[in-house]
């Protein structure tokens, strides 16, 4: 863990030192002003210089926690109040659940500052912070809420499918992990968003033509399309989609609709649309269900193996502690599976403004894109190393070079 926190802060500082450049980068003179260079550096310094304090805190704190045996005294201490209630240690998942709520309740209170920090200091003071907070502490509220509602059950059915699984109880965890994850894509947009933002049908207009004609287009089965007030907490934009064969719905936040033209909105929907054409959500999908799976099944060859628990103080091997311990041990290689699932991402993200050039987006794409990175102050000086191994979408300048080649490439074969 030490290893991969000194090379992970050895990337940071690289890219920090990127962010203190006054001067832009040849590449970005024409898109990108001085003024703007500077705020976009500015609000990455400050992000950054957080990131090296509250990555440096929370990994004394995981070395203390391990180190001092934090986790057996609050396993110790969630089993004694269960037995206070009446409950013995036989009934183990009712004591996995008192151990969450204890552990989460230290998480949530350890949290909090670094969370406040980032969202009343460093985004106010760039602009994008919109939320009061009465309305943070509402949220978080909300989230405790769903967490204990949908949270608790669910990893309480969890624990009890392992119990009983037998030998092969990892194939019935990862069955049951995957219509949990399809429930939750299918509900959450239509239940929990609006618990915390008005999401209202986009108004009859040129947009919703122009996105209606270009789902048409590409035969992509479109349903409803909706707004969300995303300018309520944050100045940041987005869109996504979701649905499920012929039952499709697009959400723009409003904040991109505001910030972007009509042309843009719909070039950056194309290349969004460019995922689901070119089966980029299935492919990750299927990569993501084996990757479960294949963490269950090395779960499965641990799960009773004595030493994982004694060698980290335990005197009892309850299931609950014996996923956590191996996500401790796991996430070195974690860390690896990760990378390479940055370079696919970013295939794809070449691959979806290519079907957004081919629909004959190009200029509006190149526009929105550069927009967009102005917009949310994104990272116009990124550092290779650092970008390499962090950016799931590639740079901006190396996205535009890509999509002018293509365009090229285009016209060309138009011709």
């Amino acid at each position: 863990m030490w290893i991969i926190y000194l090379w992970e802060t050895y990337l940071d500082f690289r890219q920090h030192i990127k962010l203190c450049e006054k001067e832009r980068p040849t590449k970005i003179v024409d898109i990108v002003s001085e003024e703007k260079f500077e705020k976009a550096q500015a609000y990455g310094r400050d992000k950054s210089a957080f990131a090296f304090f509250r990555g440096a805190v929370s990994m004394l704190e995981g070395s203390a926690i391990l180190w001092y045996g934090m986790l057996p005294y609050v396993w110790n201490y969630s089993t004694n109040l269960l037995e206070s209630w009446g409950y013995g240690k036989e009934y183990e998942i009712l004591g996995s659940m008192v151990f969450l709520c204890v552990y989460s309740l230290y998480s949530t209170i350890t949290t909090l500052p670094f969370s406040l920090y980032s969202t009343f200091v460093i985004e106010e003071k760039h602009g994008f912070n919109k939320q009061t907070v009465g309305l943070f502490f509402v949220d978080m509220l909300k989230g405790t809420a769903l967490s204990v509602v949908l949270g608790l059950p669910l990893t309480s059915l969890f624990l009890y499918i392992i119990k009983i699984g037998g030998e092969y109880f990892y194939i019935y965890v990862w069955i049951f992990m995957f219509c949990v994850q399809m429930a939750l894509v299918t509900i959450y947009p239509i239940y929990i968003q609006p618990c915390f933002n008005k999401v209202e049908p986009l108004p009859d207009g040129e947009l919703k033509s122009a996105i209606e004609k270009l789902a048409e287009t590409v035969n992509y089965p479109l349903q409803k399309l909706f707004v969300i007030d995303g300018s309520k907490r944050s100045g940041h934009s987005n869109a996504y989609m979701y649905g499920f064969c012929k039952n499709k719905r697009i959400v723009l936040f409003d904040t991109l609709i505001e910030q972007s033209t009509v042309e843009e909105v719909v070039a950056v929907l194309g290349h969004e649309l460019g995922h689901w054409a070119l089966s980029h959500t299935v492919k990750m999908l299927v990569i993501g269900q084996v990757h479960i799976l294949f963490i269950f099944w090395l779960f499965g060859r641990c799960v009773n193996d004595e030493s994982l628990y004694t060698q980290f103080g335990f005197d009892t091997m309850p299931v609950l502690i014996g996923f956590l311990l191996f996500n401790y041990i796991f996430s070195p290689i974690e860390n690896v599976f990760g990378f390479f699932n940055i370079l696919l991402t970013r295939y794809h993200e070449f691959e979806a403004d290519k079907f957004g050039v081919n629909l004959g987006y190009a200029d509006s794409l190149r526009s929105g894109l550069i927009k967009l990175q102005l917009e949310n102050l994104g990272n116009m000086n990124p550092d290779k190393w650092y970008s390499t191994f962090h950016y799931s979408h590639p740079p901006l300048v190396e996205r535009l070079e890509a999509i002018e080649a293509r365009n090229q490439e285009y016209s060309s074969k138009s011709k």
